[in-house]
Parts: structure tokens; sequence; C-alpha cells
């Protein structure tokens, strides 16, 4: 069992201890929802297979190594507002409000259409977060646009796999990774 965190005797300069708990409060959701994803990609790196196998194994390894990034960027910024980043698998199990990926070993274009709403999930979040900084600290808000920026590159890498030459999504409307995977799989065998 994790213990309580305590309260931070200080803060940044120019923030008040109560928007700098806010601040960091919101940051530690990120960084349990950033390395999730972390872990979440280099499962899809180990388990991809089929036709597609090497060009989104590849792909995969970049975006794991700048998700890290932003982890340890979101964990030093809950640190520098005197919080204390709480980054152990039970703590982020413990606090996340989402389920685990559900896909093992499957077909590549499945991965990136269970992907595609891991990825929806993550950047609404984040954009989330970044309205909520907004007001109470401009390094943080700074902060979490730029991984938007990373996050949605990624996310279109995703898609641009799930997409048509019309524009449509196969995985368009669907609200589980199970049935984002099933619709990429059948999209990508030109069924409706």
């Amino acid at each position: 069992m994790a213990s309580q965190k305590p309260t931070p005797h200080y803060t940044v300069p120019g923030m008040s201890l109560e928007d700098g708990q806010k601040v960091a409060t919101i940051l530690q959701d990120r960084l349990n929802s950033l390395n999730d994803l972390a872990l979440t990609l280099k499962h899809v790196h180990w388990n991809v297979v089929g036709p597609h196998f090497i060009a989104v194994h590849e792909m995969i390894d970049p975006q794991v190594e700048e998700v890290r990034a932003m982890v340890d960027q979101t964990a030093e910024r809950i640190a520098t507002l005197g919080g204390s980043p709480q980054g152990t698998p039970g703590a982020l199990v413990a606090s996340r409000s989402w389920e685990d990926y559900s896909l093992g070993r499957a077909s590549a274009i499945a991965h990136l259409g269970a992907l595609d709403e891991v990825y929806q999930g993550v950047i609404s979040a984040h954009r989330q977060a970044a309205e909520d900084t907004e007001e109470l600290d401009d390094v943080t808000n700074d902060m979490l646009i730029g991984h938007l920026h990373s996050l949605e590159q990624f996310h279109w890498f995703v898609r641009a796999h799930l997409e048509n030459a019309g524009g449509d999504l196969s995985t368009e409307d669907k609200r589980t990774e199970r049935s984002a995977a099933n619709a990429a799989e059948k999209g990508a065998r030109g069924e409706p």
C-alpha cells in the first residue's frame, strides 16, 4: 500500500502552495497515463505479427523513446513543484481509471486499431490537463502542449494505417480496443 503523499512545503516562485499542489496532482495523472502508454507501446512492439510486422515494429520504438522522455519530464516537473512523483507500478495500477491494454499477440492492423483507441484516450486527457493548467502554470501548460504535438503526430502515424483512400477510418465510432481491432482487420480486408 502506498503511503500518503506529504503536502509540499514549497513550490516554484510566484505560485501558491495550493496551486502547486493542484498542478502536481494533475501531472501525477498524466505521469500514470504516459507510463502506461510507454509500457503498452512496448507490449505492442513485442507482440505484433503478420505481413506489416516490421513496419509497425520499427514505427513503435521511436514512440516509446519519446513517451519515456515525456514521463521523465513530467515527473521532474512534479518534483520541481514540490511534489513527490509516484512512478511505481502499484501506484499506477491503483490510481488509473482505464483498463489494461486488451490485446496480446495479434496482427499489426489489429494492434493499430487498438492503439487508435489508446491514443484517443491519452490525448483527450492530456488536452484536458493542458486546459486545467492554462490559468495555473504557464510552464506546465507549455510542457503539456509540447507533449500533445508529439502524441497527436504518433496518433496520425497509427491512423494512416487505418484510413482508406477516401479518408474514412476503419475504426470510426469504435469505443473499445477490441472493437477497434476487429474493425481495423475488417477494413484491411476491404469489408464494410
